[in-house]
């Protein structure tokens, strides 16, 4: 059977709701103690379904390949939940969501994860979808961060009593800061009671606070001129980049959680010619929203002392610091769905890298991060996928949902609505 097509167990029957697709589940959700076992009966298909996820390159820059395979999420949510989702395309870049309206008086629960990867074109003739029975891990360009996450969503959204509440969204541009998608992030989590971020675990550790991000380009012009006969006559950009970037370290603040990484480099144009031009990536990550500032105004002021250079920067703050403080209610009701399951207890972990839920906290949401794959080697060669896990992921994103619906803070209003509960 095709694994986009494979039966995930009883089907649900779908209605229609203003103009929009909604399942509606033919039974009451299982109790806890079966909610694992149901979804373990599913591991095949769940592997089955992330081949036909991974198998399909998605590099973010490539847009084609992206619409091609959130092509291919809507066929597994189809075959999942009965509903293909609603495309969005912006800026010619495609998207997807579903939406199934609250219960009166209630906020929406939102559902975020990304279908694009860091991994060109090509990635997967040497390196195809496998599973390595021993190790019980799939593998695979992407298979980690994220689409395993996707795949476990889907389910996890199967299993709920309804879907009363929820809105999903899939995203092909967030491992380039989501320039298209983020005003449907926020839109998302202003009406959103929280958001729930499918990006990848640490280690089983979910991500409870994130540094805020930022990208730069360092560009240098100067003057070529043959660098055996006349150099004197040019201005050495590369020369000049260097001594640039010998500044930057003192930029950092690494006490504070800042730091600022000079990660890609190039200049000249060949072997005997003076560089007439250089340039480097500065990678910038932030623990506190003024660091993000500061930075961007101490970059800026750099300059250069070979004459005849002129340095220009360009680049911003992309994503502001998910605190803490965003995660705390949603992690406290993760932690009680993990004991209610079963569960070992959840650990939270800060972590480096950022991701849509930086978005979603900044505007006062209520975030919980890193609810999708446990495995590892997120953008490395070899990244994996415990197989094990994914459908005691999926019982557990289920179970938090159904906190989060019920929780006091789900409310329009109330002692933790979002016009006075967390932020």
């Amino acid at each position: 059977m095709n694994s986009v097509q494979a039966e995930v167990g009883p089907p649900a029957r779908v209605s229609q709701r203003r103009g929009k697709m909604a399942v509606v589940s033919d039974s009451a959700a299982p109790p806890p103690a079966a909610l694992i076992a149901s979804l373990a009966s599913r591991t095949a298909v769940m592997v089955e379904q992330l081949a036909a996820l991974v198998s399909v390159e998605t590099p973010s820059a490539d847009l084609a390949s992206c619409a091609a395979g959130i092509d291919v999420v809507r066929q597994i949510a189809t075959a999942i939940v009965g509903d293909p989702g609603e495309l969005v395309v912006a800026d010619g870049r495609t998207h997807v969501r579903w939406r199934w309206p609250a219960r009166p008086g209630r906020r929406p629960v939102a559902l975020i994860g990304h279908a694009d990867t860091v991994w060109p074109l090509g990635t997967l003739a040497r390196w195809p979808f496998g599973v390595d029975d021993a190790a019980g891990t799939a593998t695979g360009p992407g298979c980690f961060d994220m689409k395993a996450g996707i795949v476990q969503l889907l389910h996890a959204v199967s299993v709920l009593s309804d879907p009363a509440g929820i809105e999903m969204l899939i995203t092909s541009d967030e491992e380039v800061g989501s320039p298209t998608s983020r005003p449907l992030i926020e839109e998302l989590g202003r009406a959103a009671t929280a958001a729930l971020i499918l990006e990848p675990s640490r280690g089983g550790a979910l991500k409870i606070g994130r540094k805020g991000t930022g990208l730069y380009r360092l560009e240098v012009v100067g003057r070529a001129a043959h660098a055996g006969l006349e150099p004197e006559k040019g201005a050495n950009a590369l020369v000049a980049l260097a001594e640039v970037i010998g500044r930057i370290g003192a930029i950092a603040r690494p006490a504070a959680g800042t730091t600022v990484t000079p990660t890609l480099a190039a200049a000249g144009t060949a072997a005997n010619v003076v560089p007439a031009s250089a340039y480097a990536d500065v990678d910038v990550r932030v623990a506190e929203p003024l660091e993000a500032d500061r930075v961007d105004r101490e970059l800026r002021a750099l300059g250069t002392t070979v004459p005849g250079t002129k340095l220009t920067v360009s680049g911003r703050p992309n994503r502001p610091p998910m605190p803490l403080t965003a995660s705390a209610a949603p992690f406290e009701l993760a932690q009680e769905a993990a004991a209610c399951l079963g569960m070992p207890r959840l650990d939270g972990v800060f972590v480096g890298g950022g991701s849509d839920g930086n978005f979603t906290a900044a505007i006062g949401c209520p975030t919980l991060d890193g609810l999708g794959a446990v495995g590892g080697g997120a953008h490395a060669e070899g990244e994996h996928v415990r197989i094990d896990a994914m459908p005691q992921r999926a019982a557990l994103l289920a179970a938090i949902i159904e906190r989060v619906r019920s929780a006091p803070y789900g409310n329009a209003s109330g002692p933790y609505g979002r016009a006075d509960g967390p932020r």
